[in-house]
């Protein structure tokens, strides 16, 4: 949940925080979980990538749709890997406290959709470009009383 969901009056965009407008209900895989699984997953929930955690919510990587094209493309079978021979090992992350209009930039100066949000290595969320804009819209919008 977002905690812009609760916005209650209009607040200025150029203040939104990461914090604000990530979600926080993360679903994660374990780095044993089979590539077909996480394939299924991606196509039944309709996401783009899932983080790969250890027990203690350490992020250690990220699977996406490309990363799957590009082991299929490979001929590999996704019945026989794991998320820790698919994934991604350097992911571009970032913390609760940046500004949304920091994020902006990062998002697209990357050509990125989504980052995983850390408190320290630990996984605490996941903010997307949509999330940007869902956050600024709240932000701006006027409430009657």
């Amino acid at each position: 949940m977002r905690a812009a969901e609760y916005f209650v009056n209009a607040h200025d965009p150029k203040t939104l925080t990461v914090r604000q407008v990530m979600e926080d209900a993360v679903f994660t895989v374990s780095p044993q979980t089979k590539g077909a699984t996480i394939a299924e997953i991606l196509t039944e929930r309709n996401f783009g990538s899932v983080p790969v955690v250890e027990e203690d919510r350490t992020l250690l990587g990220l699977v996406s749709e490309f990363d799957l094209l590009r082991v299929m493309d490979e001929g590999k079978d996704l019945r026989q890997l794991t998320a820790t021979d698919i994934m991604t090992r350097d992911v571009v992350t970032v913390t609760e406290e940046m500004p949304v209009k920091d994020l902006v930039h990062l998002l697209q100066a990357r050509h990125l959709i989504r980052v995983p949000v850390v408190r320290g290595k630990s996984l605490i969320g996941i903010v997307a470009r949509r999330d940007a804009v869902f956050g600024y819209v709240k932000a701006t919008a006027k409430y009657w009383p």
